[in-house]
């Protein structure tokens, strides 16, 4: 039986193989490709639209309970290269 995480965005329950790892390193938001950095984690979708609409509704700073804002660089550059 394989785990089952919850994407921050649309809410869908699916096998953690379908989504990726964000976490919080000093404030700037860091994919954990391979799901092994300490700390607290959020899960969220590959797709642009999922990622765009959890930077857009602040789901990854309720996720990773962190206090004021994070930078989301590099999560929007992940965005720009699926589109590009």
């Amino acid at each position: 039986m394989e785990p089952v995480r919850m994407c921050v965005a649309c809410r869908a329950r699916v096998p953690r193989t379908a989504l990726l790892r964000v976490v919080a390193r000093e404030s700037v938001l860091v994919i954990d490709e391979r799901a092994v950095l300490p700390g607290r984690g959020a899960w969220v979708h590959a797709s642009s639209a999922c990622m765009g609409v959890a930077v857009k509704r602040r789901a990854f700073v309720r996720a990773l309970r962190v206090s004021g804002p994070l930078d989301t660089q590099t999560i929007e550059e992940h965005l720009q290269q699926d589109k590009g």
